[in-house]
């Protein structure tokens, strides 16, 4: 399947309705610096600076989105994963794009190509080779900080394993050019206590603090070390990656016990684990609140669904799906009780399931304070397009404050994500011009483009308390 010509669709006016909306997005928003907030980029990647090897390694390599969309057209799994070459992986992905009209990839495709390489040509098998041997000339000068110089990212926060060593952070931080990179503490791993190798973890995690793990205070110590030594490291966000919020009623007696358990090399109850989870989440949830950063609650994924490619690849590698968990009341029960302490640090929370949309833009606002601010996140994964930026920027202004929103962040693997921040700046410029010319708000376009910059902007900075 191919299109007519491969002409280019991608116009200065792409996504803008009205001239509202282009006045809007161009005398306001386009010029905005990017604080990416919540990424997986490489790190090392950013350290060393190095050219990437070809376009696949910046582009194809790692990305579940596109490796999904190819097996959903029945692409063999060697073009995908495999030890097919590079060409033919691309052209793999070539013959794919056609076939992804309406879904994002389609204009985030395009949208990239464009902002990295000035091709506004359309990549299909006829233009396959042509936009293969362009990308990678570029790529042999194109370095990695340049192109985040070129979306005008300020800042980035990685995704980090509290046993990381954050020496690749350090060494950007010496080298003094690019954007800040600072780490992310992200403890997922801790919440395994039943899977297979979970004491290796608690291993390295002893390593790494210098605290021998043999009880949950013991535990919590090595955690506390953790946090101080990414904290030392600029780290100021955590982030977890959860089904649902872990708030099941424990005893720190009981909590401990199943932990030596675990230790001793026995598995432990379902209930038992929930109680440990519990526990464990609420504790480093005081430990950020004493630190003042920001936590990050990311809920709902059914991850690993395809067990089958999970034994032969791994995780991460587009086998996860929107979950049906019930999130309220746990996640109610968990802030409730920080917020009783008077430990609840500012915190984000983003939902995968959009049924859920009405119930996270309705839970900020009952813990909001002069103290503490509670922000439903940006469309996240499945929800990151047109579509679902749309409902959720309605639904939140709705039941909460658009005009506090802190906007949107790549969560991505890919160096070639951040035209997804003109994307969304795209449309929330869209979304506001055409209530304006509708008569829905008033036509004041300083108003608004200040509301606008504060979105893609500002709003996150005081959010997150950056000071410089």
């Amino acid at each position: 399947m191919e299109f007519s010509n491969t002409k280019g669709f991608i116009q200065l006016d792409f996504l803008l309705q009205n001239k509202t909306a282009e006045q809007l997005y161009f005398q306001y928003a386009e010029a905005m610096p990017v604080i990416d907030y919540h990424n997986h980029l490489s790190p090392e990647v950013i350290a060393k600076n190095q050219p990437f090897r070809d376009i696949n390694a910046v582009w194809l390599d790692g990305d579940h989105y596109k490796w999904r969309a190819m097996r959903t057209l029945g692409i063999e799994e060697k073009f995908i994963t495999g030890n097919a070459s590079n060409k033919e992986k691309f052209d793999q992905w070539a013959k794919t794009v056609p076939y992804t009209v309406g879904n994002p990839l389609f204009h985030w495709t395009h949208l990239e190509l464009k902002r990295y390489f000035n091709i506004s040509d359309l990549l299909q098998p006829s233009s396959s080779d042509a936009i293969f041997e362009e990308t990678n000339h570029q790529l042999k000068s194109l370095l990695p900080n340049q192109m985040l110089k070129n979306m005008k990212v300020e800042m980035l926060c990685t995704t980090d394993d509290p046993i990381d060593d954050l020496k690749h952070h350090q060494q950007i931080k010496k080298n003094n050019f690019g954007p800040k990179v600072l780490p992310g503490f992200r403890p997922d791993k801790i919440f395994g206590i039943n899977t297979e190798h979970y004491l290796d973890y608690l291993n390295a995690l002893a390593d790494s603090s210098g605290v021998n793990i043999n009880s949950l205070q013991t535990l919590l110590d090595a955690l506390k070390s953790r946090i101080s030594y990414f904290h030392e490291n600029g780290c100021r966000i955590s982030d977890h990656g959860l089904e649902y919020t872990y708030a099941s009623d424990y005893s720190l007696k009981a909590v401990d016990v199943s932990l030596k358990k675990r230790i001793s090399g026995e598995k432990i109850s379902e209930e038992d684990a929930l109680a440990f989870n519990s526990c464990v989440l609420f504790e480093l949830f005081v430990m950020y609140y004493e630190n003042g950063w920001t936590q990050q609650l990311h809920l709902g994924a059914l991850r690993g669904n395809n067990q089958k490619l999970n034994e032969q690849l791994g995780a991460d590698v587009g086998c996860d799906s929107i979950g049906d968990f019930a999130q309220a009341k746990n996640l109610s029960k968990l802030l409730g009780k920080l917020n009783s302490s008077d430990k609840l640090a500012q915190t984000i929370i983003y939902n995968l399931n959009p049924a859920m949309n009405e119930v996270f833009a309705s839970m900020p606002g009952n813990f909001n304070s002069s103290k503490v601010e509670i922000q439903w996140g940006t469309a996240w994964w499945f929800l990151d397009q047109k579509d679902g930026m749309e409902t959720q920027m309605k639904a939140l202004s709705n039941m909460g404050l658009l005009s506090r929103f802190i906007g949107m962040l790549t969560d991505s693997r890919s160096f070639m994500s951040f035209p997804r921040h003109e994307y969304f700046r795209r449309l929330l410029c869209n979304m506001i011009a055409n209530d304006i010319d509708q008569g829905l708000l008033p036509n004041d376009l300083p108003f608004f483009g200040k509301m606008i910059q504060d979105i893609c902007y500002n709003n996150l900075k005081n959010f997150l308390k950056l000071k410089h």
